[in-house]
C-alpha cells in the first residue's frame, strides 16, 4: 500500500512541474488556442471565446498520458 501511495505522491509531483513548464511555455506558443475550430465571436465591446478543437486536443493528449501512467508505473 505504501508503494503504491509513494508512487502516486511521485508521479503527482512530475505531474505539477510539466503543468507549470507547460503554462510558462504558454504565451511562446501563439497556435494554442488559435486553432481552426476554436470559436471566436466579437460584437462590439462583448467577446466570447471558446477553444473547442484546443480543449479536444488537450483531452486526448492528457487521456493518453494517464493511460499510459496508469499501465506502466500504477500496475500491481
Amino acid at each position: 500500500m505504501l508503494k503504491t501511495l509513494s508512487h502516486i505522491l511521485i508521479l503527482t509531483g512530475i505531474a505539477a512541474i510539466l503543468i507549470g513548464l507547460i503554462l510558462r511555455l504558454m504565451g511562446k506558443l501563439k497556435w494554442v488556442g488559435r486553432l481552426p475550430g476554436d470559436i471566436v465571436i466579437q460584437k462590439g465591446n462583448f467577446t466570447f471565446y471558446f477553444p473547442l478543437v484546443t480543449c479536444l486536443l488537450a483531452s486526448l493528449f492528457l487521456s493518453l498520458l494517464l493511460f499510459l501512467v496508469f499501465k506502466f508505473f500504477l500496475r500491481r
